[in-house]
């Protein structure tokens, strides 16, 4: 059992460069080992942002391989997770886009300016949306109002919760500054906070 933990922790240790090499000579085992330590987040991001296991298991797939076909020309140097969520989050809004047929420019939007609430602004002793997910009976009501979000808060909500990503990797997966990512994500709190609030001060069914 112990030598088996330590392979475990060994495996997971090794830099994803070191796993992009072994595979571009390959090892399929290696890729194996990538898709594992990604693979959870990954789908997790997905099927938050669509809503939709089975599209997300398709999409994750698509994700996966594109990264096997591209790894020849990828600068592998670099950690590999901000890469595959920037992928996977074009082929959600590529899917977005195929499945409503209605402009989501606004999706690409990163203007410091946008009005927000005066309730965005109020500070709030109330339980933070992280503490809310731990709650089974909220995780619908908070899926339901990260959906409501601005649709640029949205996108660093998500990649946040439900991709587990740094603010310096949200950056990268959304090409803007990492303080500005950290400025989403603080405005969108209180948006939480304000949207879940009837669950709050009464039941926690939604």
């Amino acid at each position: 059992m112990q030598l088996r933990e330590r392979t475990k922790r060994h495996v997971s240790e090794i830099p994803d460069s070191v796993l992009a090499g072994q595979i571009l000579a390959g090892d399929q085992k290696a890729f194996e080992t990538l898709v594992q330590r990604y693979s959870t987040p990954l789908f997790n991001f997905i099927c938050r942002f669509l809503g939709d296991y089975d599209q997300a298991c398709d999409i994750s797939q698509q994700v996966f391989l594109q990264l096997y076909l591209s790894l020849p020309t990828l600068r592998t140097g670099d950690p590999l997770k901000a890469w595959l969520f920037q992928v996977a989050r074009n082929r959600c809004l590529d899917e977005l886009r195929r499945k409503h047929a209605i402009h989501f420019s606004e999706l690409e939007s990163a203007n410091d300016e946008d009005e927000l609430s005066p309730l965005a602004s109020m500070p709030d002793t109330s339980p933070l949306p992280e503490e809310l997910a731990e709650h089974h009976d909220l995780q619908e009501c908070l899926q339901r109002a990260i959906e409501a979000l601005p649709p640029k808060f949205r996108s660093v909500v998500l990649l946040r919760y439900a991709g587990q990503l740094s603010f310096s990797e949200i950056g990268q997966v959304l090409a803007m500054p990492e303080a500005t990512a950290k400025t989403y994500f603080q405005r969108a709190k209180p948006l939480l906070r304000t949207a879940l609030s009837p669950q709050l001060q009464g039941s926690l069914t939604c």
